[in-house]
């Protein structure tokens, strides 16, 4: 059987292990857990992830093309799961829990009506592998990690119930102004002021005066998804990033990271020793429809069993890793976090600055296509992914 088209199906009474019986901690996106007294806790904590797989007989994307994403969608899937994640923290909080069989909670059937499978849900295959074309990645061609991440932050401009400000970082560096701006639009940064410009100002790519806005959102933050497409090392992941990496998944405030082995990408939640835990798309599963009323059969959403686990020194080097703040207060804890752990062991995977470095050209001399924001087209002269994946043929 094709590596590509693998599924849990065929693997589930044998290949899948079951947890570890190790003393050492377990961590989830931000919680620790015992896999000596805590098992199943952990199984359940998984198990509230979404799990997006691939998935057949869904409309065809743009109206002509696939009904099925096997063989190439499985970083879109990736790319789905942690923005899920990121709309988990947003709307019911880290420490929601699902419940199988049971009626579910108005916010998370909209979460999950997001990613359904058709053209007009904001998160879809379809909206991404669409709006991929605008990043060179024609609809059934594979993604990498900074790729799904720059389609992300455009469809969140679309996303009016959740509002978030996505920031994708660019050349290993997160510059603390820029993000400040992006969450807290309507401040007069120029002049130190907590006051409302008087001009439109462009969130997120989206023009709107800082009057349109609620006026309990103005009078905070917008709920800040970062992304940081990485790459830790040339061939492999360099053992100097180990630590670094464990340590994210150790912040409260992560979403986890998307990569995978060549040929095959992965969500990794957490881990355990030096297994990294994921969550892997790489099971077929028919398109689900919702009814009139936006409720659907839900459990091929969630992953039921014990999560796939493989050894760091295995991880592809090419990464993004994701953080969610929901409050300044949560960004700025992230950021005394990750100053500790540049302090430590190990190699820092990115810069942390508080403002623009002057060693980085500015757009101005980039002299690009008017049609992108300033820190669009600073993102798109520093993309220099290495996209060294192949589609394993189906």
């Amino acid at each position: 059987m094709d590596a590509a088209t693998l599924t849990y199906d065929s693997l589930r009474y044998g290949e899948i292990e079951d947890f570890p019986e190790t003393s050492e901690p377990v961590w989830i996106l931000g919680k620790q857990f015992s896999a000596l007294t805590e098992k199943d806790e952990i199984l359940a904590d998984v198990a509230s992830r979404l799990w997006l797989t691939y998935r057949k007989n869904f409309q065809p994307i743009g109206g002509t093309g696939p009904t099925s994403d096997t063989g190439w969608g499985c970083m879109l899937r990736c790319g789905q799961m942690i923005l899920g994640q990121a709309l988990i923290c947003r709307h019911l909080g880290r420490d929601w829990t699902w419940s199988p069989g049971q009626r579910q909670r108005a916010e998370y059937i909209s979460i999950l009506n997001a990613f359904i499978d058709k053209k007009d849900s904001y998160y879809s295959i379809h909206q991404i592998a669409q709006m991929g074309v605008g990043e060179g990645k024609s609809i059934g061609q594979w993604y990498g990690p900074n790729t799904v991440a720059q389609v992300l932050k455009k469809l969140a401009i679309f996303d009016s119930w959740s509002r978030l400000a996505v920031h994708v970082a660019m050349d290993n560096t997160v510059v603390i102004e820029e993000i400040k701006r992006l969450c807290m639009p309507w401040l007069d940064f120029d002049r130190g002021a907590c006051a409302a410009s008087e001009e439109p100002l462009e969130m997120n790519g989206d023009l709107e005066g800082a009057c349109a806005l609620a006026e309990e959102e103005t009078a905070l933050w917008k709920p800040l998804v970062l992304l940081i497409p990485l790459r830790l090392g040339l061939s492999d992941i360099n053992e100097a990033y180990f630590e670094p990496l464990k340590q994210c998944f150790m912040m409260p405030q992560s979403l986890g990271v998307i990569g995978g082995k060549p040929n095959s990408a992965h969500y990794f939640i957490g881990f355990v020793g030096h297994e990294l835990i994921y969550l892997d798309p790489h099971t077929t599963q028919p398109a689900v429809d919702p009814d009139e009323g936006g409720q659907f059969p839900d459990d091929s959403y969630h992953c039921q069993h014990p999560p796939c686990r493989m050894h760091i020194c295995e991880l592809d080097p090419s990464i993004a890793a994701g953080f969610f703040c929901q409050t300044e207060d949560d960004f700025d804890d992230w950021c005394a976090q990750i100053r500790k752990v540049s302090n430590c062991r190990g190699l820092p995977m990115f810069e942390l600055v508080e403002s623009q470095p002057s060693h980085l050209i500015t757009a101005d001399v980039l002299n690009l296509t008017p049609d992108f924001s300033d820190s669009d087209r600073l993102e798109r002269f520093f993309d220099s992914e290495d996209e060294e994946f192949e589609i394993l043929s189906l």
